[in-house]
């Protein structure tokens, strides 16, 4: 038997369960924010993605993302049905179990896609939703994880994701948008979430969870881990109360709402940069997370583009804006890692790397999400019928209440 690094593989063990904690969290979150006779429908929605996305990932998804390829756009089947890994497989730097490393990666697959159901809540049929979630995660999600985490193709030239600010937040949000104009808004308007303590209760779980998500992406317990635990919390402070105070300002009430959606914009920007940058640098970042997704929050309601729970305005907008404020504040001073520290200790090279990669993630994402969808209709319609929406989808699409 190797001898694994029991300190790594135990705290990695409650990093993996920590997001996958974040699921069933974010099923609290969303549901929450809609109509009673919906709520099970977004959930089921999150839950369904832990099941099949497992699948997934056990037939071909850790394969093409950590397979071969190196320098490419996606991985090879070498390591479908995770054949090749055993017992005694480690995982090296951080000398943790293979199988470890394969379960934490594999909880990050499982909730990025669920993350993109917020923005067509109560517009998008079951089946649809399930044959997109498998074209999606083959063609946008284990591309980009095997392109930044897998030594592909950005990896390659240079670009850095601590935690998934390009591989989960962008491609999602994005994706998010593009679902948005393809079933265009409901039918049936909704006076607002049902449950404002179910909001609260799942933000707590993502919060929660967010620190296996950006700590335990140092694969290892190390001063990183601990510097990207302290980032994620501070980013998240920050960002909550800027929201809350600009709500107050501009909606003269102190929202509860806002203060929930702000912590958890806050958790997507730094998302990113959480391992590379100084605790200030964090701050900085917080602060740029509260007021530009208030902004584009904001921007969307003016335009009137009926992203349900503002998956682009929180987890699109924020991945972007966290990956090039990476570029700014990037240094090697918190983790050797950055080659070239960011723009604000001088460099402008890594700045730029940054940003065009996300810009492009941004308009890949969006423009496959837009077309998968399209070509899914053409086999069984996405949108739901006026009908199905007046009764609610739990009730017309799966035969369940949440409350009697």
């Amino acid at each position: 038997m190797p001898n694994f690094d029991t300190g790594n593989t135990g705290f990695m063990l409650l990093a993996t369960s920590l997001v996958m904690l974040m699921t069933p969290g974010l099923a609290f979150f969303y549901g929450g924010l809609v109509s009673r006779k919906n709520v099970l429908s977004i959930m089921m929605q999150s839950f369904v993605s832990m099941g099949w996305t497992s699948v997934l990932w056990y037939i071909c998804g850790y394969s093409l993302c950590f397979s071969g390829g190196e320098g490419a756009v996606v991985g090879n089947l070498d390591m479908a049905f995770l054949q090749g890994i055993s017992v005694n497989s480690a995982y090296s730097p951080s000398n943790i179990p293979m199988w470890v490393f394969c379960a934490y990666q594999m909880m990050f697959a499982i909730i990025t896609p669920a993350l993109i159901t917020g923005a067509f809540t109560n517009r998008v049929r079951f089946v649809p939703y399930l044959i997109f979630l498998t074209v999606w995660l083959l063609f946008v999600y284990f591309p980009f994880v095997h392109m930044v985490w897998g030594g592909g193709l950005l990896a390659k030239w240079g670009v850095l994701d601590f935690a998934g600010g390009i591989v989960v937040h962008a491609t999602a949000g994005m994706a998010a948008l593009a679902s948005v104009f393809f079933v265009g808004k409901r039918k049936v308007a909704e006076s607002g979430p049902h449950s404002i303590p179910l909001v609260a209760l799942g933000t707590g779980l993502l919060w929660f969870g967010w620190y296996g998500f950006n700590a335990g992406s140092e694969l290892a317990v190390d001063g990183v881990t601990a510097q990207a635990f302290i980032n994620t919390d501070i980013a998240a402070s920050f960002a909550g109360i800027t929201w809350l105070i600009l709500a107050w300002i501009f909606e003269k009430k102190p929202k509860f709402v806002g203060l929930l959606t702000g912590s958890v914009a806050g958790l997507a920007t730094i998302t990113p940069a959480a391992g590379f940058v100084t605790v200030h640098a964090a701050v900085v970042i917080g602060i740029v997370a509260g007021i530009v997704c208030y902004g584009a929050i904001t921007l969307k309601a003016k335009l009137k583009w009926d992203d349900a729970l503002d998956v682009w305005g929180v987890h699109g907008v924020g991945g972007i804006i966290g990956t090039i404020l990476l570029g700014v504040f990037a240094t090697r001073a918190v983790n050797p890692a950055v080659v070239t520290n960011g723009l604000f200790y001088g460099h402008a090279s890594f700045f730029l790397t940054q940003t065009v990669a996300v810009i492009g993630t941004a308009v890949y994402a969006f423009v496959f999400s837009y077309g998968a969808l399209w070509l899914i209709n053409k086999i069984t319609p996405v949108g739901t019928s006026q009908g199905e929406e007046e009764q609610g989808l739990d009730e017309s699409l799966h035969g369940e209440s949440a409350y009697l």
